[in-house]
C-alpha cells in the first residue's frame, strides 16, 4: 500500500485526536486583530476556507501564493491553507528591503500577495494579481465556515519555495516538497521527543525553514503553539513562566537575549528542568551553552541543517554517557553540530565539505536548473560548509569561504570566536580574514564589549592563553554592534567589504 505523505497529515490527525484542545495562542500585541486562542478544530476550519477563498480566486493546484508576515496564527493556518491544499506557500523574510521582496514575488511567480500590517506602507509598491492585508480581509481570506475543493495529495509536489537570505547574489527558491517536509518533522519531532503535553513558543520566525518544521512536528502530536512576533528576553521568560513553554527554537542571539534577560528577572527564572532549548544558525561559544544549562536550567540542544534541508541534518543532545561530565566539558561536547538525523548520510569530500544525501534535500532551486546541479552534482548535497567527522558527530570548522588563510595556515575562524566570546567582557565577535602583506590574510577580530573598557592587547591576550599564536588575531577593532540576517546569522561579508574594497585580490560573501 502507497499513501503520500503531505503536510494535511498532520493538522488531520490533531483535529481528530484532540479537536478541542487548544493549537494555538496568537501573538495579543499586533496590529491586525489577533486571533486569540484556536482550537485544533478551529484551525483546521480556518485552513479549509482559506482553501476555499483560493478556489474562488482561481488560484490552480501547484500556484504559488506568498506572505510577508512576521509570526502569527495566520500564517501558521496558511501552512495548511494554502500548501494542505496543493497550493505551494512561499514565506518571506518580513525584514527585507521592498526590491527584495518584489523580486521574490515575481521570481516565484505568485499570484497571491499577503502582507503584514506592519510592512503594508512599506511594501505598497510590491503587488500580485491579488493582494491582501492580513487582518483586514479576514471575511474573504478566511470565510467562515467554507471549504475548499479536496486535494487527492502528491508528496513529491512542492509544498513550499524558501527564498535563502542571499548574501552577494539573487536569493534562490528552494522548493521543498511535502516528502520532504513530512521526513523533516516526523525526524525532529522524534530526536526532541515531541508529545502532546509540550508547549512551543514560536521565538524562531516562521518564514524560516517553515519554521524549521516545527509548525507540522508540534500539531502532529497535538502539542500547543504560543505564537510570539518579536523577540525579548524579558518577553520570552514571562510567556514561558505564563504557559508553560517547553520548547522553543532559535539562533544563539535568542539565548543572548533570553541570559541578559534572566540577569534582571525577580524570583526563579522560570523553565528550570521544564525548557529545551533547540539552537542552529551557528555553533554558540561554549561558555554560552554552559550558561543557558546552569544559570537556567533548561537542556540545550544543538542542531545543524540549511533550507535546502528542509532543514535538520545533525542533532546533538546530551546523552547518558554524559551525565557524569562537568558542565563545561558537557558544554564543550554539546558545541558540536551533532550526529547525522535518522535516515541522513554524511561524508566530508577531499576539500573539506560537508556533503548530505536524505529525503529531506529540496527538490531543485526554483527556476534555476544549472544551480541545482551544482549544489546536487554526483548525488549529494554540497552544503557550502567545511567540517569534521570523529566519532560519528561533525564539527563545523567554518563555512569554506570564511577560512583564513595566513602565512600558509588555515585558521578557523569559529574556533577563534569561540575562545574570544570566553571573555566575560565580550558580548559578540567576529573573526575575519583581512589583507594582509606579509601573510597574506591578517586574523582580524571585530569585538562589541558589554560596556566595560577592553584594549586590543588584552583580547589578543586572552586569546594567546588558548589557541596557537599563529590563530590570534593581529588585529582588533572595537564595533558598537555587528550585521547579522534575521534569523541572526552574522553577516559576514558586509564585514568583509571595509577592508577588501580596492583591493587586487579579494573575498566574496
Amino acid at each position: 500500500m502507497f499513501v503520500p505523505l503531505t503536510v494535511n497529515d498532520f493538522l488531520r490527525r490533531a483535529e481528530k485526536v484532540y479537536p478541542d484542545r487548544v493549537a494555538v495562542v496568537d501573538e495579543p500585541d499586533q496590529p491586525a486583530e489577533s486571533f486569540g486562542s484556536l482550537t485544533y478544530r478551529e484551525l483546521a476550519a480556518k485552513a479549509r476556507a482559506q482553501a476555499a477563498w483560493l478556489d474562488d480566486l482561481g488560484v490552480p493546484v501547484g500556484g504559488r501564493v506568498a506572505i510577508v508576515s512576521h509570526n502569527a496564527a495566520r500564517l501558521l493556518t496558511s501552512f495548511y491553507g494554502v500548501s494542505g491544499s496543493g497550493r505551494v506557500l512561499v514565506p518571506v523574510n518580513f525584514r527585507l528591503a521592498p526590491p527584495e521582496v518584489e523580486y521574490i514575488v515575481e521570481h516565484s511567480g505568485a499570484e497571491v500577495l499577503l502582507v503584514d500590517p506592519e510592512v503594508d506602507e512599506a511594501l505598497s509598491g510590491v503587488t500580485a494579481r491579488h493582494r491582501y492585508v492580513l487582518g483586514e480581509s479576514d471575511d474573504v481570506v478566511f470565510p467562515e465556515g467554507r471549504v475548499g475543493t479536496s486535494w487527492a495529495g502528491d508528496e513529491g509536489a512542492t509544498a513550499t519555495i524558501n527564498y535563502t537570505s542571499g548574501t552577494t547574489a539573487r536569493p534562490k527558491g528552494v522548493q521543498l516538497t511535502h516528502r520532504n517536509l513530512w521526513i523533516n518533522a516526523v525526524t525532529f519531532a522524534m530526536h526532541v521527543t515531541a508529545s502532546d503535553r509540550d508547549v512551543l513558543l514560536h521565538t524562531l520566525p516562521m518564514f524560516h525553514a517553515n519554521g524549521w518544521g516545527m509548525p507540522y512536528a508540534v500539531t502532529g502530536v497535538g502539542g500547543r503553539h504560543i505564537v510570539l512576533r518579536k523577540v525579548d528576553g524579558a518577553e520570552i521568560l514571562r510567556r514561558v513562566e505564563e504557559h508553560g513553554v517547553t520548547l522553543m527554537c532559535g539562533a544563539p542571539a535568542v539565548l543572548a537575549a533570553v541570559l541578559d534577560a534572566a540577569a534582571t528577572w525577580d524570583g526563579p527564572v522560570p523553565g528550570r528542568d521544564r525548557v529545551r532549548v533547540v539552537v542552529a544558525g551557528a555553533p554558540p561559544p561554549t561558555r554560552t551553552i554552559e550558561r543557558i544549562e546552569t544559570e537556567l536550567g533548561w537542556e540545550f540542544i544543538q542542531i545543524y541543517g540549511l533550507t535546502e534541508t528542509a532543514p535538520l541534518l545533525t542533532v546533538n543532545r546530551r546523552r547518558a554517557e554524559w551525565d557524569d561530565l562537568d558542565a563545561h566539558e558537557r558544554a564543550k561536547r554539546l558545541g558540536r553540530a551533532g550526529a547525522p538525523a535518522l535516515g541522513i548520510d554524511l561524508r566530508v569530500d577531499e576539500f573539506g565539505e560537508i556533503l548530505a544525501r536524505g529525503n529531506v534535500v529540496l527538490e531543485s532551486y526554483w527556476q534555476q536548473p544549472e544551480q541545482t546541479a551544482i549544489a546536487l552534482e554526483d548525488g549529494w548535497f554540497h552544503t557550502g560548509d567545511g567540517g569534521t567527522i570523529d566519532d560519528g558527530y561533525l564539527t563545523i570548522s567554518d563555512r569554506k569561504k570564511d577560512v583564513i588563510i595566513t602565512g600558509g595556515e588555515n585558521v578557523s575562524s569559529i574556533e577563534v570566536e569561540d575562545t574570544l566570546a570566553s571573555h566575560p567582557h565580550i558580548r559578540e565577535v567576529a573573526v575575519v580574514g583581512t589583507p594582509d602583506e606579509k601573510w597574506g590574510e591578517a586574523v582580524t577580530a571585530l569585538v562589541v564589549t558589554d560596556g566595560t573598557p577592553l584594549t586590543a592587547e588584552e583580547v589578543i591576550a586572552h586569546c594567546r592563553a588558548n589557541l596557537a599564536g599563529y590563530k590570534c588575531p593581529k588585529k582588533v577593532e572595537f564595533r558598537d554592534s555587528l550585521p547579522r540576517t534575521a534569523t541572526g546569522k552574522l553577516q559576514k561579508f558586509l564585514l568583509r567589504q571595509d577592508f577588501w574594497q580596492g583591493e587586487e585580490r579579494s573575498i566574496k560573501g
